[in-house]
């Protein structure tokens, strides 16, 4: 992405969440702030796994977020896992809220069965986290896929420019989170499968 690509999708970010000189809401502070580093990836480490689940995908793995899609109002960060690229974080701008997504494909980039779930931030947040509740959407999902000890997820992810980005998972008995080393960029993985 160009940097004046990249700068008219952060004013076009800002621009939509605006009305006629308000300041953004937090929302589109975050979205922006997190589409300001377009085109870059980042190494991460888990600062939180309680407990730590049977067969751990996470643990031992190398974590890199690269920010690679970013649309006036719509960002898609993959999150690659060791050498796993099925992970793509969707976060779209929903008036002033946003849409937290989790996007999961197979290696020919079909979709997982186990895909499109997360939820809105239904609180207005900060520009330096919101915090997503899971949805009526993912809840059937996860009943259906047998997973209902999912059904009171609640994702979370933070913004602090220039120094971590976090993504966050909790539940009654279980936290997760991974932060994110923004002071240096590492080489961009390639491209998630599908994409």
């Amino acid at each position: 992405m160009t940097l004046r690509t990249l700068a008219a999708t952060t004013l076009g970010l800002l621009a939509t969440a605006c009305a006629s000189g308000a300041p953004a809401p937090p929302a589109a502070q975050f979205l922006s702030a997190i589409a300001a580093m377009c085109g870059n990836a980042y190494g991460g480490r888990i600062v939180a796994n309680d407990p730590v689940q049977p067969n751990d995908a996470f643990e031992g793995q190398t974590l890199v977020m690269h920010v690679r899609t970013c649309e006036p109002g719509r960002v898609l960060v993959p999150f690659h896992v060791g050498e796993d690229r099925s992970r793509t974080w969707v976060l779209t701008l929903q008036g002033g809220r946003i849409r937290l997504k989790h996007d999961h494909r197979h290696q020919d980039g079909t979709e997982d069965e186990l895909t499109q779930y997360g939820g809105d931030s239904t609180a207005d947040g900060t520009a330096t986290r919101q915090e997503f509740p899971v949805d009526q959407f993912s809840i059937d999902l996860f009943t259906r896929t047998n997973r209902t000890v999912s059904n009171t997820n609640t994702w979370a992810m933070e913004v602090h420019p220039g120094r971590m980005f976090a993504y966050e998972l909790s539940r009654p008995g279980r936290m997760f989170r991974v932060e994110f080393d923004l002071t240096k960029t590492v080489p961009s993985p390639p491209a998630p499968w599908g994409y």
